[in-house]
């Protein structure tokens, strides 16, 4: 066994290595226009192999413009991490639906990517003589009120610029506009001439119908012009060309929500919406008192994520609820913005038994197939057992004792004739103890109703949910009702209960203060009170006096 042990563990390492050795390639964007260069992007995490991976299998498809390496080295959790990048750009040689090979480093192979590759309408002389020009263009040229118009700007530069150029922002009176993703480079090949390209991409959410126009965008630089052979010295500043062009206006068409959609929903324009929803934990083995977080999710395609409402609260009795604030977040895309919006919310069940979550719907416009749609979640049903932990004790039935008949009456004499002997024998022994010193009181098992109302009124002046919770639990079991019983009957109870169920099982969690959960336990009314025991006046006066 102990020869083995080592082959075992080399065995062990070489599967785990292998695991975690991987080669993954990407792509910037998935299509482009012929012409025009594309990066992919190689990555490795397995420090073991050297070398490059063979570029070999892209030469049939593809131009090999650059490529340039890239090793990063992370430090996580104490132990470190070493990636090696490669950046290749690539220029299709043919137009339809190009697929870059799988590429290998040693035993590591990458996946196949797709790339669809369009043809590139002519430019007109004027602007292909041009050193430097800017196009612009919307995906669509009419959308409805409130959806996305996606507006792409590409400048176009055959010369060298220096790093001062500017953009006017692009603003709208009548529209919303944010910029989706960051800024991209490339190159691409117009009439034999190579141009870097800057492209830039904006949403552009109109608030009113009826005719929007894009105003032009006018782009600024200095060009690099070569520096006199004679005359200069290397340090002087090298000479340059401002240069200003602009794009054309654009109209765009912005029509009115329809006439079919229901009034009474939010109005949401989108190319596509989803809607998921995940518990933590799963409500498989649900108990009163336990504390579920359901989250919902909502996606949408075209729309950024302020434009998402809230999706319906869980409102249902036999269940508190404890919402927390939305997480919103956009994704960038091809298409352009995706919005996302999850809605949080603690689930505390208070009474047993099955609790029916309606379904969840959401009405939305296609804007791509132009038609309304509903997108919903099935209804469920929540069995809610028993919590032993929280039953409270009940009290234990009087014994009857009835009479005896006259057959057992001497048996009854007995008894009597014996009590009173152990009668008159513990009057004599506490009058013999008289005359003794006085021996202390045993102390009482278990806390006293006072003492727990006195721990009650402690905790909740300190502003511990936890320890509250855990001393009102202790006093209410010596009360002659429930405790959900008293909230039912007295609001101000109600309420405070709510604020400490609040900082107990809310997710983001909150400050608490229990000066009003006091408040209502002194305010109960005295019948579903537990009353004070009557002093005594042979007892100690208390350590913490009132």
């Amino acid at each position: 066994m102990s020869r083995c042990t080592p082959f075992v563990l080399l065995l062990a390492l070489w599967a785990g290595h292998a695991q975690a050795a991987d080669l993954a390639a990407s792509i910037d964007r998935s299509r482009v226009n012929s012409g025009e260069t594309v990066e992919l992007t190689i990555e490795s995490n397995d420090v073991t192999q050297f070398g490059k991976p063979d570029l070999a299998p892209l030469d049939p498809l593809f131009d090999v413009r650059g490529t340039r390496q890239i090793n990063q080295l992370t430090t996580l959790d104490g132990s470190n991490h070493a990636t090696t990048r490669w950046i290749i750009t690539l220029q299709p040689k043919t137009t339809g639906t190009v697929v870059i090979p799988p590429l290998q480093l040693g035993e590591l192979k990458t996946q196949a990517i797709s790339l669809q590759v369009d043809e590139t309408l002519g430019q007109d002389s004027d602007n292909q003589l041009e050193p430097v020009f800017i196009e612009a263009s919307l995906d669509e040229g009419s959308v409805y009120v409130q959806a996305q118009a996606l507006l792409t700007v590409r400048i176009y530069h055959s010369v060298a610029l220096y790093d001062d150029s500017s953009l006017t922002p692009l603003q709208l009176s009548d529209a919303r506009v944010e910029q989706v993703g960051d800024s991209r480079t490339y190159e691409k090949v117009i009439n034999g001439v190579r141009h870097g390209v800057i492209e830039m991409r904006y949403g552009i959410y109109p608030q009113h119908s009826g005719q929007l126009l894009i105003p032009a965008q006018i782009f600024s630089a200095t060009q690099v012009e070569p520096r006199p052979a004679q005359g200069t010295t290397p340090q002087a500043p090298r000479p340059g060309k401002l240069l200003h062009v602009n794009s054309t206006e654009i109209p765009l068409t912005v029509k009115p929500k329809p006439a079919l959609y229901p009034a009474d929903a939010p109005w949401l324009p989108a190319r596509s919406l989803s809607l998921g929803e995940s518990w933590n934990p799963e409500p498989t083995n649900v108990q009163v008192g336990d504390s579920l977080t359901r989250i919902l999710t909502l996606k949408a395609e075209g729309l950024a994520s302020a434009q998402l409402p809230a999706l319906p609260s869980t409102e249902i009795a036999g269940l508190r609820r404890y919402p927390d604030q939305p997480v919103l977040s956009n994704q960038s895309s091809e298409r352009g913005v995706i919005g996302s919006r999850e809605d949080r919310e603690a689930l505390v069940p208070n009474r047993a038994g099955a609790l029916e979550l309606p379904a969840v719907e959401v009405v939305w416009w296609n804007t791509h197939e132009d038609h309304l749609e509903r997108t919903s979640l099935p209804a469920r049903t929540l069995q809610v057992a028993v919590n032993p932990s929280l039953v409270v004790d009940t009290p234990a039935t009087p014994t009857v004792i009835t009479a005896p008949d006259d057959s057992r009456l001497w048996i009854w004499q007995l008894t009597s004739l014996l009590l009173a002997g152990t009668t008159l024998l513990g009057f004599g022994l506490w009058w013999r103890a008289r005359s003794r010193p006085a021996i202390q009181r045993a102390a009482q098992t278990g806390p006293s109703p006072r003492t727990l109302l006195d721990d009650l009124k402690r905790a909740s002046q300190a502003n511990d949910p936890q320890a509250t919770r855990q001393a009102l639990d202790a006093w209410a079991r010596q009360q002659p009702e429930t405790l959900a019983d008293m909230a039912a009957r007295f609001v101000p109870l109600s309420d405070a209960l709510d604020g400490l169920n609040g900082a107990l099982y809310s997710e983001t969690g909150q400050y608490w203060q229990g000066e009003e959960l006091w408040r209502a336990i002194k305010a109960i009314p005295m019948a579903e009170r537990e009353q004070a025991p009557v002093a005594d006046s042979t007892s100690l006066p208390p350590l913490y006096p009132k």
